[in-house]
């Protein structure tokens, strides 16, 4: 297993991996005697190796569904529904603003000038933009625009929803992960009956 130690400890670290944040981890991670192997030697530790429904991402669950895994699993629920209506709404507004027809999803390029310079023109996407940089989950405390909208991506970026190539030219690329976040949601909405609303720009997104 030595060959795939830092792969591992990445994994167990909570990383999601997927072909833009890393192009050949994802490919160890898609072959399947790969997969054996890792699931074999993290059977003893309850966590096997999972990805979404595209197979677009890969991350760690749980193989049984123990009283300490579901303590685990209701607190990342918990903090995952804290965060899910401010990450919905930016999917809404990125959609909106760029004009796009279908919801992000990885290898998905965002300009930073191009959203900033389409928000200034339209006053009801700065106040929704407003709005959504002051809630706690991004928590800005800047009234200017550009300012709230570098926070914005700087956060998601922190989380792991987007990746910066460059730091000295701003745009990013969409990770795996915000496919794995519209699972999240969708799975929310169907099965847990949470609050995520059915208007129809999230029927569009979903």
């Amino acid at each position: 297993m030595l060959q795939h130690g830092p792969l591992l400890e990445r994994l167990l670290a909570g990383d999601f991996i997927c072909r833009i944040t890393d192009e050949d981890a994802y490919r160890h991670l898609s072959n399947e005697q790969t997969q054996q192997d890792i699931n074999h030697y993290l059977r003893p530790l309850n966590r096997r190796l999972v990805s979404n429904d595209d197979q677009s991402v890969y991350f760690l669950g749980y193989y049984e569904l123990s009283k300490e895994a579901r303590e685990q699993l209701s607190q990342q629920f918990a903090q995952t529904v804290q965060s899910l209506l401010p990450l919905l709404e930016w999917l809404q507004l990125v959609q909106e603003t760029l004009g796009r027809d279908s919801a992000l999803t990885a290898g998905d390029t965002i300009k930073l000038q191009e959203f900033v310079l389409r928000t200034e023109d339209n006053q009801s996407l700065r106040q929704r933009l407003n709005t959504l940089a002051s809630d706690r989950f991004f928590n800005s405390q800047s009234e200017q625009l550009d300012s709230q909208v570098k926070l914005i991506f700087r956060r998601l970026k922190e989380h792991g929803y987007l990746l910066q190539p460059h730091a000295d030219r701003q745009y990013y690329i969409v990770t795996g992960k915000i496919d794995y976040l519209i699972d999240v949601i969708r799975f929310i909405r169907d099965e847990e009956h949470l609050p995520v609303e059915d208007t129809p720009q999230q029927e569009a997104l979903l």
